[in-house]
């Protein structure tokens, strides 16, 4: 037996114990159901947490091997070597591991649910018309369980680091629906719970997977470990900042109030995976402070921290088993189910101004955002580069007009009243775009990712690069396609039946939110970026571009107000809300906004334009001005010469 499968059985074994302990300790441990009560039987009961066990585990593997090979472990190539192939060997196994273990997690949440032995589970409860499949939550497990065979099969005939980097953000991609779809959905504040767990996921199967990953290298002996750890350090951080901050708005809105810290079996649980985090952070501190090159030497404190980190995933698995004491039946009006919580007070111009939900999908947003961009501009200021002040300024305003249509008062309202919905839409499909572009944040980020640490390696600056340099790039920069996705997303979501499913389910609103901001980000990145483009387009092609895009803007507003059928009514309907109560004039109010909104973006747009216009004849300028210099009057003299000679030849044929 290798070390590295001796490390991994006494992980599990760790991680297992923990993982009994807890779920006696939180009530989560599965007990006989009083008679006439269905009951899926103690194996079941035990079964499931430990399959999920399994399943995290398998997936934490899975990532950080390709985490190491992609980012971590220096190449000289195109392709992965040394380790790095056998790196990708592992990840291919354990994804396969990942698979059939959520195909396992699949029957046993069906035989849990419906409280059926898996001994009689039957085709109605697994893939019938209400068995598990027909819900988000078995479609969640089942789609897991077909990426990471996706994975397994990708990862078995790859060996290229950019199709590999594809690969890694499939494999993160699969952990968002359950994720989404979890008990974390059923609660209150589920936009905030369900966007929380993911980072948290997200953050320690990049810390733990590619810790794990760095520790089977140093075992193996590699020359490359001491330029790969570094590298992590710096990954660790984030990932430690990422799970501390994720992990305790997840617990808040889990626990409701701070009594149940303490008062809790719950909260002592997350007392106590506090405390490992603790432990994991000076665990850190301490790798941070002497990295170590020697395999043994990194290898020893590598191993420490990974059984405490097998132990805090085996708490964090009861944790998903132990009854919260905020619980899953907090919303308990149908209005409330739909919004995730109360229908908010009559809009006043305060509460527009200042108010506040819950919403995660803008609160990471803006919170990833504001943090990444502040620190490559720190980056920037440590190496002695300058960065000009007003990008940053752009960018921070973009952010705040982020934050105010999202989770500030007017997200609050956008939820509940079509006319505030629209100018959250405004703002971020056609206001905030325009700052964030102007912040330049592909040139900073060219300028701050690690670059390669040796000739030939394709470092994260390099992906970059090739991402802005593909196909994929030059196809959606064309003039047209940005325009067309702009305009065109407007009519086919407002009137067809998008809009009423996407406004009905917890999920929609985000998916919105990040498609406005994407598509008007395109839109203006081609227009007024000053960010590298795979083709630059000339001033006068800029402005015509928004000059044909504006009129069909107009339309589409003048549409929504001369419509006589209300978008989404049975959703606006089944609100009740005792304001506003006339849905066809908060419409055409919406409409409105969206004509009246349209002229601010237009003015800014073509300030940007005209000062870049100028900027761009006054580089032609000084540029033919320098030409000039450098070639003194050398075409003057070589005019007069050739007249000379046309005067000579003149006078020799003159008879």
């Amino acid at each position: 037996m290798t070390r590295t499968t001796r490390d991994l059985i006494l992980a599990f074994m760790l991680a297992s114990f923990v993982l009994i302990v807890c779920l006696q300790a939180g009530g989560g441990a599965p007990t006989p159901a009083p008679p006439g009560i269905p009951d899926p039987g103690q194996f079941v009961g035990w079964a499931l947490p430990f399959t999920k066990l399994l399943t995290d585990l398998s997936a934490v593997l899975v990532i950080g091997f390709l985490v190491a090979v992609v980012f971590l472990v220096p190449s000289t190539g195109d392709d992965v070597e040394g380790l790095s192939v056998q790196a990708v060997r592992i990840a291919s196994r354990w994804a396969i591991v990942w698979s059939i273990a959520s195909v396992a997690l699949f029957f046993l949440t069906a035989s849990d649910i419906f409280g059926e032995p898996l001994s009689k589970l039957s085709w109605a409860y697994t893939f019938g018309g209400r068995g598990l499949a027909s819900v988000s939550l078995g479609r969640a497990i089942l789609l897991q369980a077909l990426v990471a065979a996706v994975v397994a099969i990708a990862a078995r005939w790859t060996l290229g680091v950019r199709p590999l980097a594809g690969i890694l953000g499939l494999s993160l991609g699969a952990m968002a629906p359950i994720a989404l779809t979890g008990h974390a959905a059923s609660s209150g504040s589920h936009d905030l719970a369900t966007t929380s767990l993911l980072l948290h996921l997200v953050g320690v199967t990049l810390w733990v997977g590619g810790l794990a990953a760095l520790g089977w290298i140093a075992i193996r002996g590699s020359k490359r470990l001491e330029a790969a750890v570094t590298r992590f350090s710096t990954l660790a951080v984030w990932a430690f900042v990422i799970v501390g901050v994720s992990g305790v708005v997840n617990a808040a809105v889990r626990l409701g109030s701070f009594d149940e810290v303490f008062g809790s079996s719950y909260g002592r649980l997350v007392l106590a995976k506090l405390a490992a985090l603790a432990v994991l952070g000076t665990f850190g501190y301490r790798q941070r402070k002497r990295i170590v090159a020697a395999g043994s030497g990194f290898a020893r404190l590598a191993f420490s921290e990974l059984f405490v980190m097998a132990a805090t995933i085996g708490l964090a698995v009861a944790l998903s088993r132990t009854p919260t004491p905020v619980g899953t039946d907090t919303l308990n009006t149908p209005v409330e189910d739909l919004l995730g919580g109360p229908l908010p007070a009559a809009p006043t111009a305060l509460r527009l101004l200042w108010g506040f939900s819950g919403n995660g999908v803008g609160l990471a947003v803006v919170g990833l955002g504001t943090a990444l961009y502040l620190r490559g501009v720190l980056s920037m200021r440590q190496r002695g580069d300058d960065w000009p002040v007003g990008r940053t300024i752009s960018w921070l305003v973009g952010m705040l007009i982020i934050a105010w249509a999202t989770f500030g008062g007017l997200g609050v309202y956008s939820h509940v009243l079509f006319s505030a919905h629209m100018a959250s839409h405004m703002m971020l499909s056609m206001v905030a775009p325009i700052f964030l572009v102007l912040g330049a944040p592909m040139t900073l980020a060219l300028r701050t990712l690690p670059g390669p640490r040796q000739a030939g390696e394709i470092s994260s600056r390099s992906l970059l690069l090739s991402f802005l340099h593909s196909r994929f790039s030059r196809f959606i920069t064309n003039p047209l396609v940005g325009p067309l996705l702009f305009v065109g997303s407007l009519y086919g979501l407002y009137f067809t039946g998008i809009f009423e499913t996407l406004m009905s389910s917890h999920w929609g609103h985000g998916v919105m939110e990040l498609h406005f901001l994407a598509v008007g980000t395109l839109y203006y990145y081609v227009l007024i970026g000053i960010d590298p483009s795979p083709k630059a387009l000339a001033p006068i092609v800029r402005f015509g571009m928004l000059m044909v895009t504006i009129p069909f803007h107009a339309f589409f507003a003048i549409a929504v107000m001369s419509s006589n059928t209300v978008f989404a009514g049975s959703y606006f309907r089944e609100l009740h809300r005792p304001y506003l109560t006339d849905l066809l004039h908060d419409q055409y109010l919406g409409g409105g906004m969206a004509w009246a909104m349209g002229e601010i973006p237009l003015v800014l747009v073509m300030g940007a334009i005209l000062v870049q216009w100028f900027r761009s004849d006054s580089r032609d300028a000084r540029r033919f001005d320098r030409a000039e210099s450098r070639s003194g009057d050398s075409d003057l003299e070589a005019y007069n010469a050739r007249l000379r000679d046309l005067a000579e030849h003149g006078k020799r044929r003159d008879p």
